[in-house]
């Protein structure tokens, strides 16, 4: 058996499966504390379907605290940035555009040291290993433990990104040292400022992944635990530590996911009503469709691997003005939800209320609401249905029919038929489809990298790329017998000498479970 968990800013959802079969559920409040919500929801799980704590294989958890934690500037690691370049690209330096509040949390501790390569490789000038062990002076002086290193373009060449780490770690052994070509792709201020959060993040991974195994060991499970990245697979957690800006955009990937498997729809658009937000995205071929473009983080431009997802301010807790033009939302009671709204004996009325009200839900005392306008009621509902049929329309890539699946607690704001989609599915268990998707994730590979004709044959770097992504699948935790390529793409470089072409190849495989690997 297994167990996966989805903590949303309302709720925190868990399921108890075993293979694809679904054992019990539960929905329980967020807490201010998430970790207390974590064993709350656990103990529900116990209840609901008694089990063994020896029993359960893994734990999958899916959460926004790394997410949360840059909005709000809050416990993040004072980081020092180097950027080896010099002398170009002093231009435009580290941290430009950054908010105020996240460059403050962080620190202004910007380094431009000499290195870096040019698109074909050559370089723009040596590594001066003296100029970095300055740097490592300074960082020592100022008190700082986390480091993030960016070499232009370390996608085409990651040698001086390795060398400068060497150094400063054989100067400041005990520095938590983020690298840009394991972060982010090619692109170098996006690629940089993604790692600078990821390193900013990683006492956050620490504190996180420790209170999770507590809360495990707390009601006696001491199965593996592994978090959620966004891209539909598993990391454990000494990867989340290293690299805790992979959780980002998990919950709706989760979400799609789950989706997927209890529709047996492996192409839909996929929409996750919350209690505060309306998350819309697509599965192609059972995992979330990627984002193409740079993806906007706190404010902070970076282009890091995450899913396509585009969101809107409406969810079971959010505030309504009830009149001829209603207002729902972006404003929401949150977490509060289960003490705020009318229907729970609370005094602020939120979309739940009204959804009770039109006969979508039942859900709390529906007397509570029964003396609101209904036909107020009834164009607020329209109107939150036009809204989210607008949002998923966004997704198409064709003008061919394709399937919605609603899921999410959320989703009673929705009626069975949604303007623009001629199909509407809300499946079983679609209140807890997050958790269900936490708990199925596979284990992935991925290579993204620029390979020119000196690599061989088109065919040639296709297979270096796709044996690269099966090992590193493997060496992550999968079932080597179930190991497949799922997404191969090659984008060629015109700008580049010698034939070159940016491959990118994802494979993913079953989580080796029951030590059996």
């Amino acid at each position: 058996m297994h167990i996966g968990i989805d903590v949303g800013g309302t709720n925190t959802d868990a399921v108890l499966m075993a293979g694809d079969r679904v054992l019990a559920t539960i929905k329980t409040a967020t807490t201010q504390d998430v970790t207390t919500g974590i064993r709350d929801a656990l103990d529900g799980l116990a209840e609901a379907h008694p089990f063994a704590p020896g029993d359960i294989d893994v734990v999958a958890i899916g959460t926004t605290h790394f997410t949360n934690a840059v909005i709000q500037a809050s416990g993040l690691a004072a980081t020092a940035v180097v950027r080896l370049g010099l002398p170009a690209a002093a231009g435009i330096p580290p941290l430009t555009g950054w908010p105020a509040r996240l460059r403050s949390a962080i620190g202004e501790h910007v380094h431009l040291c000499h290195g870096g390569h040019e698109f074909d490789g050559r370089e723009i000038s040596p590594l001066d290993p003296d100029e970095l062990k300055r740097v490592a002076e300074d960082i020592v002086a100022c008190g700082v433990d986390s480091v993030a290193i960016t070499s232009i373009f370390s996608p085409v060449n990651q040698e001086m990104e390795l060398a400068a780490a060497e150094i400063l770690r054989a100067q400041v052994p005990w520095l938590r040292i983020s690298l840009s070509h394991e972060v982010g792709r090619v692109g170098l201020l996006e690629r940089e400022n993604a790692t600078i959060v990821n390193a900013s993040l990683l006492p956050v991974a620490d504190r996180i992944t420790g209170a999770f195994h507590a809360a495990l060991v707390k009601v006696g499970i001491e199965a593996p635990l592994y978090l959620s990245q966004n891209d539909g697979t598993l990391m454990d957690a000494e990867y989340v530590r290293r690299y805790p800006v992979a959780t980002f955009a998990a919950g709706p990937t989760n979400s799609m996911r789950g989706a997927a498997l209890l529709s047996g729809l492996s192409d839909c658009v996929v929409v996750d009503i919350g209690g505060t937000t309306t998350d819309v995205g697509a599965v192609v071929g059972g995992f979330p469709r990627p984002a193409t473009t740079e993806v906007d983080i706190g404010g902070v431009r970076t282009n890091f691997r995450m899913p396509d997802v585009v969101s809107i301010g409406i969810g079971g807790g959010s505030r309504v003005v009830l009149g001829e033009e209603s207002v729902v939302g972006p404003e929401s009671v949150g977490l509060r939800l289960h003490t705020e709204g009318l229907v729970f004996g609370g005094s602020t009325l939120t979309a739940t209320d009204v959804a009770v009200a039109g006969g979508l839900a039942d859900i709390g005392d529906p007397t509570l609401v029964a003396h609101l306008d209904r036909a107020r009621v009834r164009r607020c509902l329209d109107a939150i249905a036009r809204r989210v049929g607008v949002l998923a329309d966004t997704m198409r890539t064709s003008a061919e029919p394709i399937p919605m699946v609603l899921v999410g607690g959320g989703s009673v704001l929705l009626p069975d038929s949604v303007p623009g989609f001629d199909k509407v599915v809300r499946p079983e268990n679609y209140a807890v489809a997050n958790a269900i998707g936490a708990a199925i994730a596979q284990v992935g590979g991925e290579v993204d990298r620029v390979f020119s004709a000196a690599d061989g044959s088109r065919g040639d770097i296709l297979d270096k790329a796709k044996d690269e992504a099966l090992r590193k699948a493997v060496l992550a935790g999968a079932d080597e017998d179930t190991v497949r390529v799922v997404e191969v793409e090659e984008l060629p470089m015109a700008y580049l000498p010698g034939d070159a072409v940016r491959v990118r190849v994802k494979a993913v495989g079953d989580l080796v479970l029951g030590g059996t690997r």
